[in-house]
């Protein structure tokens, strides 16, 4: 029986068995890379999508449970690299081996879609599920931070006082393509 929701904004109809695993479904059936195994316990984060605008780990979902509902992946997160949380994780060079960035944006984004403004430890307690191996944690709150001012300044919003970062062209810059395909989901190992 074909299970049907909407991915990326376009509906989708699945024929698999209803207990497989989200991100095999996303991976295997439907050749989108950009989500990640990294455990397959819901433990590092790697898998994160959004189910319903929540941040969900694929890895343990069943794609029966997401009948009937809208799941977004790092590539149907923005269109063109623009969504802020991927033009700060590009323009503060977050990424090192980049395998665990695309669950980290996703978990990001869910934060950012709930709390426009958060603080340090807002943004340690969301995040706390998704582990980087190469230990970015501070470029990715720097990052995180970042993109919550590109949003206010788009909105017209004063920036949080709560956290200041450099201005464009204080940071490192990047050195290559990396950081650009990892914010799409295409960096790592696939």
């Amino acid at each position: 029986m074909a299970i049907q929701f909407t991915l990326n904004g376009k509906a989708q109809s699945v024929d698999v068995d209803p207990q497989m695993p989200l991100l095999w479904v996303l991976r295997d059936t439907l050749n989108l890379t950009g989500t990640k195994f990294g455990c397959g316990m819901a433990l590092c984060g790697a898998c994160t999508v959004h189910i319903d605008g929540e941040a969900t780990r694929s890895c343990v979902t069943p794609v029966s449970e997401v009948a009937g509902k809208k799941v977004t992946t790092i590539e149907g997160l923005s269109a063109g690299l623009s969504h802020p949380v991927q033009k700060a994780w590009i323009e503060l060079d977050v990424p090192q081996c980049g395998y665990c960035q695309s669950g980290q944006i996703m978990s990001a984004a869910a934060l950012l879609a709930k709390k426009s403004r958060p603080t340090d430890a807002e943004v340690d307690d969301a995040m706390s599920g998704n582990i980087c191996r190469c230990g970015t944690y501070q470029r990715i709150r720097e990052a995180i931070h970042r993109a919550a001012q590109m949003h206010a300044a788009a909105a017209g919003q004063k920036t949080s006082p709560e956290k200041q970062t450099k201005e464009p062209g204080e940071t490192a810059a990047m050195t290559s393509n990396e950081p650009a395909a990892v914010a799409t989901g295409a960096g790592g190992a696939e």
